[in-house]
């Protein structure tokens, strides 16, 4: 069984930025990511990182401004977001998969959530 805990979440300002984490117990899963989902919208994949080797992958409407990394020692994943916009306004969530040979960048292809951080930009 594999729990993750998001957590730094909170109210910032346009421009501003913020370090979520991503606490995570457990040894089945290879691979951690980050969503979000704001209200009204589907959930949208972020950034996926392996594990062991530490191998990202961010897509490109929030490369330059984010990025995912992960500390093994602390067992914690992060996300740091920088030149946050209004629009980055969400609930964001780490997920955990097994080995797989696909790149997961769909929700479906996750298969342990944490419970969600919100993050609020305000103008």
């Amino acid at each position: 069984q594999v729990q993750l805990v998001e957590s730094g979440g909170g109210l910032v300002q346009a421009g501003d930025s913020l370090r979520l984490s991503c606490a995570v117990s457990g040894r089945t899963f290879s691979r951690l990511g980050w969503f979000r989902q704001a209200p009204g919208k589907e959930r949208e994949f972020l950034a996926t990182i392996i594990w062991s080797s530490g191998s990202t992958y961010i897509v490109d409407s929030v490369k330059g401004r984010f990025t995912i990394s992960r500390d093994n020692a602390k067992n914690t994943m992060y996300l740091q977001m920088n030149s946050l916009k209004p629009e980055d306004t969400a609930v964001y969530y780490c997920a955990a998969s097994r080995p797989t040979i696909i790149l997961p960048i769909r929700p479906y292809q996750y298969d342990w959530w944490g419970q969600g951080t919100q993050v609020t930009v305000s103008s």
